[in-house]
């Protein structure tokens, strides 16, 4: 059996971010571990678990809310992105790859955002 939010193409690529965020980070200072590391894989883990969460949901609105949520973590994630390299942290080529798996989720998440928010 598969959940209808398993189909979303939006919650397959944060997925596979949350996959991405995981591996990059898991070469950050050890002195990060409890900062920067443990925020940038929380924010990013509520990007899918938000649009998991709120295809449950019966109305269009509370749906909406949820995806608007899943948004937030996702900026949130910019902000951590924008951070770690500014730290030199991460290199800006995987700075730009991020950024540009997150500017997809985000534009999907607007589509979803809209069909819901009539």
């Amino acid at each position: 059996m598969q959940f209808y939010f398993e189909k979303l193409e939006v919650w397959q690529n944060s997925r596979s971010f949350v996959k991405d965020i995981y591996t990059i980070t898991s070469s950050f200072p050890s002195e990060e571990k409890f900062g920067l590391i443990s925020q940038i894989r929380r924010a990013s883990l509520s990007i899918s678990a938000n649009i998991a969460e709120g295809m449950t949901r019966k109305t269009e609105k509370d749906k909406a809310r949820f995806i608007s949520i899943s948004f937030g973590s996702a900026i949130e994630v910019v902000n951590f992105l924008i951070l770690a390299n500014d730290l030199s942290i991460i290199s800006d080529k995987d700075y730009t790859d991020l950024r540009e798996k997150l500017e997809k989720i985000t534009n999907q998440l607007n589509s979803l955002h809209n069909k819901f928010n009539k």
